[in-house]
Protein backbone atom coordinates (compact mmCIF):
# COMPACT_ATOMS: atom_id res chain seq x y z
CA UNK A 1 0.00 0.00 0.00
CA UNK A 2 0.64 4.01 0.17
CA UNK A 3 1.59 6.01 2.97
CA UNK A 4 -0.35 8.51 4.06
CA UNK A 5 2.28 10.91 2.92
CA UNK A 6 2.76 9.46 -0.36
CA UNK A 7 -0.95 10.41 -0.94
CA UNK A 8 -1.71 13.58 -2.58
CA UNK A 9 -5.99 14.94 -2.82
CA UNK A 10 -6.95 16.88 -5.97
CA UNK A 11 -9.21 19.95 -5.30
CA UNK A 12 -12.50 19.84 -6.96
CA UNK A 13 -11.76 22.22 -9.62
CA UNK A 14 -8.40 20.08 -10.73
CA UNK A 15 -8.58 16.83 -12.20
CA UNK A 16 -6.25 14.51 -14.82
CA UNK A 17 -6.72 13.87 -18.06
CA UNK A 18 -4.51 11.96 -20.56
CA UNK A 19 -1.75 13.22 -22.34
CA UNK A 20 -2.61 14.15 -25.88
CA UNK A 21 -0.94 12.93 -28.93
CA UNK A 22 0.16 15.03 -32.17
CA UNK A 23 0.63 13.12 -35.02
CA UNK A 24 1.37 15.19 -36.70
CA UNK A 25 3.85 18.36 -36.64
CA UNK A 26 7.14 19.70 -38.49
CA UNK A 27 9.59 21.02 -36.27
CA UNK A 28 11.73 22.86 -38.43
CA UNK A 29 8.40 25.12 -39.30
CA UNK A 30 7.91 26.22 -35.76
CA UNK A 31 10.14 29.24 -36.43
CA UNK A 32 7.69 30.85 -38.73
CA UNK A 33 3.86 29.61 -36.73
CA UNK A 34 1.35 31.54 -36.55
CA UNK A 35 2.68 33.79 -39.86
CA UNK A 36 2.09 33.09 -43.31
CA UNK A 37 -0.89 31.35 -44.27
CA UNK A 38 -1.61 33.76 -47.02
CA UNK A 39 -0.77 30.89 -49.79
CA UNK A 40 -1.95 27.49 -50.95
CA UNK A 41 -0.24 24.63 -50.42
CA UNK A 42 2.08 24.10 -53.05
CA UNK A 43 3.23 27.86 -53.32
CA UNK A 44 3.10 28.14 -49.54
CA UNK A 45 5.77 25.28 -49.83
CA UNK A 46 7.95 26.84 -52.12
CA UNK A 47 8.03 30.53 -50.70
CA UNK A 48 7.97 29.81 -47.13
CA UNK A 49 8.86 26.16 -45.91
CA UNK A 50 11.21 24.88 -48.33
CA UNK A 51 14.25 27.90 -47.95
CA UNK A 52 13.17 27.79 -44.10
CA UNK A 53 14.10 23.95 -44.01
CA UNK A 54 16.89 24.57 -45.87
CA UNK A 55 18.55 26.72 -42.95
CA UNK A 56 18.78 23.42 -40.38
CA UNK A 57 21.74 22.90 -41.59
CA UNK A 58 22.96 25.13 -39.45
CA UNK A 59 22.98 23.53 -35.90
CA UNK A 60 22.93 26.79 -33.60
CA UNK A 61 19.96 27.54 -35.20
CA UNK A 62 18.40 23.78 -35.38
CA UNK A 63 18.96 24.01 -31.53
CA UNK A 64 17.34 26.68 -30.56
CA UNK A 65 14.05 26.27 -32.73
CA UNK A 66 13.83 22.47 -32.12
CA UNK A 67 14.58 23.26 -28.07
CA UNK A 68 11.49 25.60 -28.00
CA UNK A 69 9.13 23.58 -30.06
CA UNK A 70 9.27 20.92 -27.84
CA UNK A 71 9.22 22.63 -25.05
CA UNK A 72 6.26 24.38 -26.16
CA UNK A 73 4.28 21.30 -27.07
CA UNK A 74 4.98 19.94 -24.17
CA UNK A 75 3.49 22.95 -22.06
CA UNK A 76 0.30 22.82 -23.99
CA UNK A 77 -0.03 19.23 -23.17
CA UNK A 78 1.46 17.27 -25.60
CA UNK A 79 3.02 14.16 -24.17
CA UNK A 80 3.23 12.18 -27.69
CA UNK A 81 4.44 13.56 -30.74
CA UNK A 82 4.81 12.38 -34.28
CA UNK A 83 7.66 14.88 -36.06
CA UNK A 84 8.72 15.71 -39.29
CA UNK A 85 12.59 17.03 -39.26
CA UNK A 86 14.12 18.56 -42.51
CA UNK A 87 16.85 16.58 -44.78
CA UNK A 88 19.64 17.16 -42.56
CA UNK A 89 20.55 13.90 -41.00
CA UNK A 90 22.26 15.85 -38.39
CA UNK A 91 20.34 18.22 -37.05
CA UNK A 92 17.75 15.67 -37.11
CA UNK A 93 19.03 13.56 -34.98
CA UNK A 94 19.52 16.50 -32.80
CA UNK A 95 15.79 16.99 -32.16
CA UNK A 96 15.44 13.13 -31.15
CA UNK A 97 18.15 14.39 -28.47
CA UNK A 98 16.12 17.32 -27.36
CA UNK A 99 13.27 15.45 -27.20
CA UNK A 100 14.82 13.07 -25.11
CA UNK A 101 16.26 15.01 -22.80
CA UNK A 102 13.08 17.14 -21.77
CA UNK A 103 10.99 13.87 -21.53
CA UNK A 104 8.51 14.00 -24.37
CA UNK A 105 7.41 10.42 -26.25
CA UNK A 106 7.94 10.78 -29.97
CA UNK A 107 8.64 9.69 -33.60
CA UNK A 108 11.39 11.65 -35.35
CA UNK A 109 11.98 11.43 -39.22
CA UNK A 110 14.99 12.73 -41.41
CA UNK A 111 12.81 13.81 -44.30
CA UNK A 112 13.39 12.34 -47.70
CA UNK A 113 12.76 14.37 -51.12
CA UNK A 114 14.93 13.85 -54.21
CA UNK A 115 12.81 15.72 -55.89
CA UNK A 116 12.42 19.54 -55.63
CA UNK A 117 12.28 21.78 -58.99
CA UNK A 118 10.90 24.92 -57.44
CA UNK A 119 13.77 25.85 -54.89
CA UNK A 120 16.78 23.27 -55.54
CA UNK A 121 19.16 23.95 -53.16
CA UNK A 122 16.88 21.92 -51.03
CA UNK A 123 16.52 18.54 -52.37
CA UNK A 124 19.18 15.16 -51.90
CA UNK A 125 20.23 12.66 -54.73
CA UNK A 126 18.17 9.32 -54.27
CA UNK A 127 20.89 7.13 -53.68
CA UNK A 128 22.18 9.79 -50.72
CA UNK A 129 18.10 10.06 -49.37
CA UNK A 130 18.52 6.57 -48.78
CA UNK A 131 21.77 6.03 -47.22
CA UNK A 132 21.29 9.17 -45.02
CA UNK A 133 18.51 7.86 -43.75
CA UNK A 134 20.08 4.58 -43.07
CA UNK A 135 22.43 6.50 -41.05
CA UNK A 136 19.80 8.52 -39.37
CA UNK A 137 17.92 4.88 -38.34
CA UNK A 138 20.89 3.53 -37.11
CA UNK A 139 22.39 5.91 -35.24
CA UNK A 140 18.66 6.92 -33.69
CA UNK A 141 18.64 3.50 -32.53
CA UNK A 142 22.07 3.18 -31.22
CA UNK A 143 21.36 5.86 -28.66
CA UNK A 144 18.26 3.38 -26.75
CA UNK A 145 16.37 6.47 -25.92
CA UNK A 146 13.81 4.98 -24.11
CA UNK A 147 10.56 6.70 -26.20
CA UNK A 148 12.09 8.13 -28.89
CA UNK A 149 11.74 6.07 -32.31
CA UNK A 150 12.82 7.44 -36.18
CA UNK A 151 10.20 6.96 -38.56
CA UNK A 152 10.42 6.36 -42.59
CA UNK A 153 9.43 9.96 -43.98
CA UNK A 154 9.11 10.72 -47.42
CA UNK A 155 7.80 14.21 -47.87
CA UNK A 156 4.75 13.72 -49.90
CA UNK A 157 4.26 12.43 -53.51
CA UNK A 158 5.70 15.53 -55.31
CA UNK A 159 8.78 15.39 -53.71
CA UNK A 160 9.70 11.67 -54.17
CA UNK A 161 10.98 9.82 -57.23
CA UNK A 162 9.19 6.10 -57.36
CA UNK A 163 12.77 4.94 -56.87
CA UNK A 164 13.10 6.80 -53.39
CA UNK A 165 9.82 5.75 -52.97
CA UNK A 166 10.55 1.84 -53.84
CA UNK A 167 13.78 2.11 -51.38
CA UNK A 168 12.21 3.22 -48.64
CA UNK A 169 9.59 1.36 -48.38
CA UNK A 170 12.38 -1.54 -48.31
CA UNK A 171 13.96 -0.17 -45.80
CA UNK A 172 10.58 0.13 -43.65
CA UNK A 173 9.85 -3.34 -44.23
CA UNK A 174 13.07 -4.70 -43.32
CA UNK A 175 13.42 -3.14 -39.94
CA UNK A 176 9.81 -2.93 -39.23
CA UNK A 177 9.09 0.68 -38.45
CA UNK A 178 6.45 2.96 -38.89
CA UNK A 179 6.03 5.63 -42.09
CA UNK A 180 4.63 8.93 -42.23
CA UNK A 181 3.86 11.13 -45.20
CA UNK A 182 0.76 13.22 -46.39
CA UNK A 183 -1.61 12.54 -49.00
CA UNK A 184 -4.73 14.01 -50.84
CA UNK A 185 -3.88 17.57 -49.02
CA UNK A 186 -4.97 19.72 -51.68
CA UNK A 187 -6.29 19.27 -55.19
CA UNK A 188 -3.22 20.86 -57.00
CA UNK A 189 -1.14 18.54 -54.84
CA UNK A 190 -3.68 15.49 -56.01
CA UNK A 191 -3.47 16.36 -59.97
CA UNK A 192 0.39 16.88 -59.77
CA UNK A 193 0.59 13.28 -58.42
CA UNK A 194 -2.02 12.29 -61.42
CA UNK A 195 0.29 13.64 -63.73
CA UNK A 196 3.50 12.33 -61.99
CA UNK A 197 3.03 9.30 -61.76
CA UNK A 198 0.03 8.18 -64.56
CA UNK A 199 0.98 4.37 -64.10
CA UNK A 200 -0.93 3.69 -60.37
CA UNK A 201 -4.74 4.32 -59.94
CA UNK A 202 -4.27 6.57 -57.18
CA UNK A 203 -2.21 8.38 -54.91
CA UNK A 204 -3.06 5.79 -51.80
CA UNK A 205 -2.26 3.25 -54.65
CA UNK A 206 1.41 4.96 -55.08
CA UNK A 207 2.47 4.40 -51.16
CA UNK A 208 0.74 1.07 -50.74
CA UNK A 209 2.58 -0.72 -54.15
CA UNK A 210 5.75 1.10 -52.69
CA UNK A 211 5.50 -1.15 -48.94
CA UNK A 212 4.64 2.15 -47.58
CA UNK A 213 0.86 1.25 -46.58
CA UNK A 214 1.07 -0.42 -43.65
CA UNK A 215 -0.22 -0.95 -39.98
CA UNK A 216 2.52 1.23 -38.94
CA UNK A 217 1.79 3.93 -41.14
CA UNK A 218 0.04 7.54 -40.46
CA UNK A 219 -0.70 9.59 -43.59
CA UNK A 220 -1.70 13.33 -43.03
CA UNK A 221 -4.83 15.36 -44.04
CA UNK A 222 -6.37 12.75 -46.18
CA UNK A 223 -9.23 15.29 -47.41
CA UNK A 224 -9.90 13.96 -50.97
CA UNK A 225 -9.39 10.22 -51.00
CA UNK A 226 -11.94 7.98 -52.74
CA UNK A 227 -14.21 5.46 -50.93
CA UNK A 228 -11.78 2.61 -52.72
CA UNK A 229 -8.77 4.66 -51.03
CA UNK A 230 -10.41 4.30 -47.55
CA UNK A 231 -10.99 0.37 -48.20
CA UNK A 232 -7.44 -0.06 -49.00
CA UNK A 233 -6.53 2.28 -45.47
CA UNK A 234 -8.80 -0.06 -43.18
CA UNK A 235 -7.32 -3.44 -45.19
CA UNK A 236 -3.62 -2.78 -44.38
CA UNK A 237 -4.53 -0.87 -40.75
CA UNK A 238 -2.90 2.50 -42.37
CA UNK A 239 -3.77 5.27 -39.90
CA UNK A 240 -4.28 9.37 -41.38
CA UNK A 241 -3.62 12.59 -38.98
CA UNK A 242 -6.25 14.95 -39.07
CA UNK A 243 -5.31 18.50 -39.42
CA UNK A 244 -8.25 20.64 -39.32
CA UNK A 245 -6.30 24.21 -38.34
CA UNK A 246 -3.51 23.56 -41.33
CA UNK A 247 -7.04 22.42 -43.71
CA UNK A 248 -8.62 25.49 -43.02
CA UNK A 249 -5.70 28.38 -42.61
CA UNK A 250 -3.96 27.11 -46.21
CA UNK A 251 -7.52 26.63 -47.45
CA UNK A 252 -7.04 22.73 -48.77
CA UNK A 253 -9.97 21.29 -47.75
CA UNK A 254 -12.30 19.28 -45.08
CA UNK A 255 -11.59 15.81 -44.05
CA UNK A 256 -15.31 13.82 -43.47
CA UNK A 257 -14.39 12.57 -40.22
CA UNK A 258 -17.24 10.62 -40.35
CA UNK A 259 -16.69 8.85 -43.60
CA UNK A 260 -13.13 7.84 -42.31
CA UNK A 261 -14.86 6.45 -39.03
CA UNK A 262 -17.32 4.47 -41.01
CA UNK A 263 -14.50 2.78 -43.10
CA UNK A 264 -12.69 1.35 -39.73
CA UNK A 265 -9.80 3.40 -40.42
CA UNK A 266 -7.01 4.41 -37.28
CA UNK A 267 -7.59 8.24 -36.60
CA UNK A 268 -5.79 10.95 -34.77
CA UNK A 269 -5.55 14.54 -35.00
CA UNK A 270 -2.52 16.80 -35.36
CA UNK A 271 -1.29 20.30 -35.30
CA UNK A 272 0.48 20.37 -38.57
CA UNK A 273 2.74 23.55 -37.36
CA UNK A 274 3.15 25.65 -38.99
CA UNK A 275 0.40 25.08 -41.73
CA UNK A 276 -1.59 24.64 -38.54
CA UNK A 277 -0.92 28.11 -36.64
CA UNK A 278 -1.20 26.59 -33.28
CA UNK A 279 1.16 24.05 -31.34
CA UNK A 280 -1.84 22.90 -28.84
CA UNK A 281 -3.80 19.92 -29.48
CA UNK A 282 -7.02 21.78 -27.42
CA UNK A 283 -6.67 24.25 -30.42
CA UNK A 284 -6.81 20.71 -32.99
CA UNK A 285 -9.77 19.61 -30.67
CA UNK A 286 -11.83 22.58 -31.30
CA UNK A 287 -11.17 22.75 -35.13
CA UNK A 288 -11.86 19.58 -35.38
CA UNK A 289 -15.18 19.83 -34.03
CA UNK A 290 -15.70 23.30 -36.03
CA UNK A 291 -14.62 21.33 -39.35
CA UNK A 292 -17.09 18.74 -38.28
CA UNK A 293 -20.00 21.70 -37.74
CA UNK A 294 -19.37 22.82 -41.03
CA UNK A 295 -20.10 19.38 -43.24
CA UNK A 296 -22.82 19.15 -41.07
CA UNK A 297 -24.30 23.05 -41.75
CA UNK A 298 -23.48 21.97 -45.84
CA UNK A 299 -25.58 18.81 -45.15
CA UNK A 300 -22.74 16.18 -46.02
CA UNK A 301 -23.26 14.89 -42.63
CA UNK A 302 -26.47 14.53 -40.64
CA UNK A 303 -24.63 15.26 -37.67
CA UNK A 304 -20.92 16.53 -36.01
CA UNK A 305 -18.48 15.57 -33.63
CA UNK A 306 -19.38 15.85 -29.92
CA UNK A 307 -16.66 17.35 -27.59
CA UNK A 308 -16.42 13.63 -26.22
CA UNK A 309 -15.27 12.27 -29.64
CA UNK A 310 -12.90 14.79 -30.55
CA UNK A 311 -11.18 14.62 -27.21
CA UNK A 312 -10.73 10.53 -28.27
CA UNK A 313 -9.41 11.36 -31.60
CA UNK A 314 -6.66 13.83 -29.63
CA UNK A 315 -5.31 10.86 -27.07
CA UNK A 316 -6.49 7.55 -27.81
CA UNK A 317 -7.46 8.02 -31.25
CA UNK A 318 -3.79 9.31 -31.96
CA UNK A 319 -2.28 6.71 -29.62
CA UNK A 320 -3.93 4.16 -32.10
CA UNK A 321 -2.71 5.71 -35.00
CA UNK A 322 0.70 5.55 -33.63
CA UNK A 323 0.68 2.49 -33.04
CA UNK A 324 0.99 3.29 -28.96
CA UNK A 325 -2.39 1.98 -27.77
CA UNK A 326 -1.14 -0.88 -25.68
CA UNK A 327 1.23 1.99 -23.55
CA UNK A 328 -0.46 4.84 -24.02
CA UNK A 329 -3.79 7.07 -24.99
CA UNK A 330 -6.03 6.46 -21.55
CA UNK A 331 -5.91 5.48 -17.95
CA UNK A 332 -6.59 1.68 -18.22
CA UNK A 333 -4.58 -0.40 -15.63
CA UNK A 334 -1.34 -1.20 -16.86
CA UNK A 335 -0.80 1.60 -19.54
CA UNK A 336 1.99 4.07 -18.75
CA UNK A 337 1.08 7.31 -16.89
CA UNK A 338 1.00 10.05 -19.83
CA UNK A 339 -1.25 12.68 -17.67
CA UNK A 340 -1.93 16.36 -17.59
CA UNK A 341 -3.04 18.01 -13.90
CA UNK A 342 -5.80 20.16 -15.24
CA UNK A 343 -6.44 23.51 -13.05
CA UNK A 344 -9.98 24.99 -14.01
CA UNK A 345 -9.17 27.77 -11.27
CA UNK A 346 -5.68 28.85 -12.44
CA UNK A 347 -5.05 32.05 -11.93
CA UNK A 348 -4.30 33.56 -15.25
CA UNK A 349 -7.04 30.88 -16.57
CA UNK A 350 -8.58 32.17 -19.51
CA UNK A 351 -12.16 31.08 -18.33
CA UNK A 352 -14.33 31.68 -15.23
CA UNK A 353 -16.21 29.61 -13.01
CA UNK A 354 -19.32 30.35 -11.29
CA UNK A 355 -20.62 29.19 -7.74
CA UNK A 356 -23.32 27.12 -10.35
CA UNK A 357 -21.37 25.19 -12.16
CA UNK A 358 -21.09 21.71 -10.80
CA UNK A 359 -17.61 20.91 -10.64
CA UNK A 360 -18.17 17.01 -9.69
CA UNK A 361 -19.62 16.53 -12.94
CA UNK A 362 -18.88 17.23 -16.89
CA UNK A 363 -18.51 21.19 -16.76
CA UNK A 364 -14.37 20.40 -15.48
CA UNK A 365 -14.16 18.33 -18.67
CA UNK A 366 -16.40 20.69 -20.83
CA UNK A 367 -14.22 23.50 -20.06
CA UNK A 368 -10.98 22.28 -21.52
CA UNK A 369 -12.73 23.55 -25.03
CA UNK A 370 -12.67 27.03 -23.94
CA UNK A 371 -8.74 26.58 -21.90
CA UNK A 372 -5.19 26.22 -22.59
CA UNK A 373 -1.79 25.92 -21.86
CA UNK A 374 -2.49 28.15 -18.68
CA UNK A 375 -4.56 25.45 -17.28
CA UNK A 376 -2.09 22.86 -18.12
CA UNK A 377 -0.44 22.69 -14.84
CA UNK A 378 1.36 19.75 -14.67
CA UNK A 379 2.59 17.14 -17.51
CA UNK A 380 3.32 13.62 -17.02
CA UNK A 381 5.15 11.12 -19.71
CA UNK A 382 5.91 7.59 -18.21
CA UNK A 383 5.14 8.81 -14.42
CA UNK A 384 7.69 10.98 -14.56
CA UNK A 385 6.69 15.20 -14.33
CA UNK A 386 8.39 16.88 -17.41
CA UNK A 387 6.00 20.14 -16.71
CA UNK A 388 6.66 21.98 -14.77
CA UNK A 389 10.64 21.87 -16.41
CA UNK A 390 13.31 20.88 -14.00
CA UNK A 391 16.22 23.30 -13.88
CA UNK A 392 18.69 20.81 -15.46
CA UNK A 393 16.63 21.36 -19.17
Amino acid sequence: GFKKSDIRELSNHEFFMPGMVDTHIHAPQYSFTGTRVDLPLLQWLTTYTFPTEDKYKDSDFAEEVYTRVVRRTLKNGTTTACYFATIYTDTSLLLAEIIDKFGQRAFVGKVCMDMNDTVPQYKEITANSVQETERFVKELLEKKYPRVQPVITPRFGPSCSEDLLCALGDLAQACDLHVQSHISENEEELKLVEDMFPAYQNYTELYDKNKLLTSKTVMAHACYLSEEELKLFSLRGAAISHCPNSNFSLRSGVLNVRKVLKHNVKLGLGTDVAGGYSASMLDAIRKAIMASNSLQINKVNERGLTLEEAFQLATLGGSQALGLDDVIGNFEVGKEFDALLINTKASDSPFDLFSSDNLYANDCFDHVISGDDRNISEVYVAGKQVVPFSSSV
